[in-house]
């Protein structure tokens, strides 16, 4: 059930590992949110949509939830050591809820209607709506690539017309 999740997270690890902290970090114009936000939101989205509303304490710190629920925002930058540990959730995650539902912990459900207007009934249907979730917001950590691309360039263009002024007077 939750092969398509890790072939996502996986795919969101591989990106986010191309950047430093400062990079994932930083918030590009025109956002509200940095790339590490949209990573965390998906992981604790996904526990909040499987455990929160089966009625069970997500496996996780609970900052995190605090940190990335719907609604929240980047208040501060996480450290390398941070956003490592997030990587080790993403997937450790998925393995205990595998486990999880082998051990019919998921006894109940309280229906949720998601931002896009899906009912949800089911852990299943979570999953199923979660891998959605997910790949919206890796579209949106690509989109915010292109959006820290185009400021350093137009940074790089800046210091070259500036020094190009100097030169010249």
């Amino acid at each position: 059930m939750l092969n398509t999740t890790r072939k996502l997270r996986k795919r969101f690890i591989e990106f986010i590992n191309q950047f430093s902290a400062e990079e994932l970090n930083s918030i590009p114009v025109g956002y509200n949110n940095n790339i590490i936000w949209n990573f965390g939101h998906a992981i604790v989205t996904h526990q909040l949509l499987t455990y929160g509303l089966s009625g069970l304490t997500p496996p996780m710190d609970p900052k995190w939830i605090q940190m990335f629920r719907k609604g929240s925002k980047p208040e501060r930058s996480l450290t390398e050591d941070e956003i490592n540990e997030l990587k080790y959730l993403a997937l450790y995650l998925l393995e205990k809820l595998d486990e999880d539902q082998v051990a019919g912990i998921f006894r109940k459900y309280e229906s949720y209607v998601t931002g896009l207007g899906v009912r949800i009934h089911t852990v299943a249907e979570a999953v199923e709506f979660n891998n959605v979730h997910e790949g919206v917001h890796l579209g949106y950590a690509l989109g915010m690539r292109k959006a820290l691309q185009y400021e350093e360039e137009q940074q790089e263009e800046d210091i070259v017309q500036k020094e190009a002024v100097v030169v010249s007077q």
